[in-house]
């Protein structure tokens, strides 16, 4: 599934395209798209796929459409504080983007049947929160994996605000996953090839809505001998957080905020930007053959040819040259980790400050 948006070059190109499809629709689930690079999830080798409107799949490794990430993100009306639980999480892409909005008080929990993809996923995580500049700029809830099958989870178990599946769920499992939702929680999953919005309206109701149609593999149930107990899931345990953390969160809430009033009061404001120019295309037809049978027949085609006259392109240089400024002022400096480092206090506690992240 997938193909519905135009392919991009980068990152950014793609959430541009998702946008003028209206894949996303709010300034929150954009800000979360654009912060994580899709094109860190691919294999080594496989980056140039990234930025197509397409499911990837190595191995166990596998991503959904981006287009199917944005309606599902827009689809759970994220808020911060909420709890979320992804079921079939696989490389952590869409739990890490969760995490971003959801903030340093939510639960993010993620289920996920193979242990190298889980390992892959904690890879992942690690790296985003050690080399990425986007960390520094978010309250961040770090998602938990767990290796499980999603369809054994502990009935004791508690409930959760939003629920995530990530792959086909058959009509006789809808209601087990129901049963892990709060009231007032929303469940998005695919149900009988439609991506669903459910919504837990009472202790017995729900409202249920067809977002997109969708194909997913469906979830993997495990093969076990007559009589044979299942392993049950033991979800992460909800904890409250601890002095020491609480306290990072707020230290580094407060440097975050007094270095971003201090560059506006510089004029130093942080530009987005532009979208490159395309390039039209004017078509052209030619002659061409096809094979009907055994005969070749001449058919008309048509065909697609770049124009760009001399005098436009002077002016997409020009464009082009102000989006390399304006991407330079994006990656000057990582403003929140250059006030840490510069304040008067032992290397150890500047390191917890920053997440024991390498400078």
């Amino acid at each position: 599934m997938g193909g519905a948006v135009s392919a991009g070059e980068d990152n950014d190109d793609l959430i541009d395209n998702l946008k003028e499809a209206q894949y996303i629709r709010t300034e929150k689930v954009e800000q979360a798209f654009r912060a994580i690079d899709r094109g860190d999830y691919y294999l080594d080798g496989y980056r140039d796929s990234a930025y197509k409107d397409l499911a990837w799949k190595h191995g166990n490794i596998h991503l959904s459409a981006p287009c199917i990430y944005s309606e599902v993100m827009e689809a759970l009306k994220l808020q911060p504080g909420l709890s979320f639980l992804n079921l079939g999480s696989g490389t952590g892409y869409l739990s890490t983007m969760v995490g971003l909005i959801i903030g340093p008080f939510g639960v993010n929990h993620g289920v996920e049947f193979h242990k190298d993809v889980v390992e892959y996923a904690r890879e992942k995580l690690d790296d985003f929160i050690k080399n990425s500049d986007s960390f520094d700029k978010f309250e961040f809830c770090e998602p938990i994996f767990v290796v499980g099958n999603c369809l054994e989870i502990s009935t004791d178990s508690h409930q959760y605000d939003r629920i995530y599946c990530g792959a086909g769920v058959q009509k006789d499992h809808e209601n087990y996953m129901k049963v892990l939702l709060k009231i007032g929680g929303i469940l998005v999953m695919p149900i009988e090839d439609q991506l669903t919005q459910i919504t837990r309206t009472g202790q017995c109701t729900w409202e249920s809505k067809n977002i997109l149609a969708v194909s997913f593999a469906p979830l993997v149930q495990q093969n076990r001998a007559d009589g044979e107990k299942p392993d049950a899931v033991q979800l992460p345990p909800v904890t409250v957080r601890s002095l020491q953390d609480l306290s990072r969160i707020y230290i580094r809430r407060t440097l975050r905020n007094l270095a971003n009033e201090d560059s506006q009061g510089k004029g130093m404001v942080q530009r987005v930007p532009q979208k490159r120019k395309r390039r039209r295309c004017r078509r052209r037809r030619i002659n061409t053959y096809v094979f009907v049978g055994n005969q070749l027949i001449p058919q008309m085609v048509e065909s697609e040819e770049e124009e760009q006259p001399e005098e436009e392109h002077k002016e997409v240089e020009e464009e082009e040259e102000r989006d390399i400024g304006d991407i330079e002022i994006l990656k000057q400096v990582n403003i929140l980790r250059d006030q840490i480092m510069a304040l008067p206090l032992p290397e150890s506690l500047k390191a917890y400050l920053l997440y024991y992240r390498e400078k």
